[in-house]
């Protein structure tokens, strides 16, 4: 049986990376995140809360194939920012 992430208020660093995985229908890289200012901290506390999830995919590009993490947020994520 699935459990809801504890609620806890959010810091103004996690909300703000929820809203940006909210804004974006198959998630954000990682790395796209690291540019605009987001730690490796703040998304794995938002992967460990049940707030996002992380998914590694392959994608090739230019005749180079890469592996791509991708940080989508969960509906309890979604609940969380209504907050």
């Amino acid at each position: 049986m699935a459990t809801e992430p504890e609620n806890r208020s959010l810091s103004a660093r996690h909300r703000g990376a929820l809203k940006i995985l909210a804004e974006a229908a198959h998630g954000r890289d990682v790395n796209a995140l690291l540019t605009r200012g987001f730690k490796f901290e703040t998304m794995a506390d938002l992967v460990r809360s049940g707030l996002a999830t992380v998914r590694v995919e392959t994608v090739e590009a230019h005749g180079l194939v890469i592996e791509v993490a991708r940080l989508r947020i969960t509906d309890a994520g979604r609940r969380a920012l209504e907050y």
